[in-house]
């Protein structure tokens, strides 16, 4: 199986308009990217609040866009949130994730959302599986 980017992802797609839309950007010399992110009401869970499946799919996403970007096709085999302080709507955070390791079919990522003010909103841990 191939993965291919047709610019509809949810998280990162540019051509979805129904989507988050975030750029990410590559730093090819530490192996990670990141991508600034002021979510919108339309994305709360209780009033105000970010609903947590937001905040995993982008923190998800930085993990496995940044395999892609590196020419891994994988996907992610497992997904660990620790979800540590909650964003408001309107907070904008940096959200930026990195490749720890890379073994045979597995790769080890991690991502972690943090408020402009440094504040550490959610880390994530996962294993990402090359398909073939």
């Amino acid at each position: 199986m191939e993965l291919d980017d047709d610019k509809m992802c949810f998280v990162c797609g540019q051509d979805n308009h129904g989507g988050l839309r975030l750029v990410f950007s590559l730093d090819r010399e530490n192996k990670s990217l990141a991508a600034d992110f002021t979510p919108a009401k339309t994305w709360q869970g209780y009033k105000d609040v970010v609903h947590g499946g937001i905040i995993s799919a982008v923190l998800d996403e930085a993990m496995t866009k940044l395999a892609y970007s590196f020419g891994m096709n994988a996907v992610t085999g497992k997904l660990t949130v620790r979800f540590k302080k909650p964003l408001m709507v309107g907070e904008n955070v940096r959200v930026t994730g990195r490749i720890l390791k890379e073994s045979g079919r597995t790769v080890e990522a991690s991502a972690e959302a943090v408020k402009d003010d440094g504040t550490v909103v959610a880390e994530a841990e996962g294993l990402l599986v090359k398909v073939k």
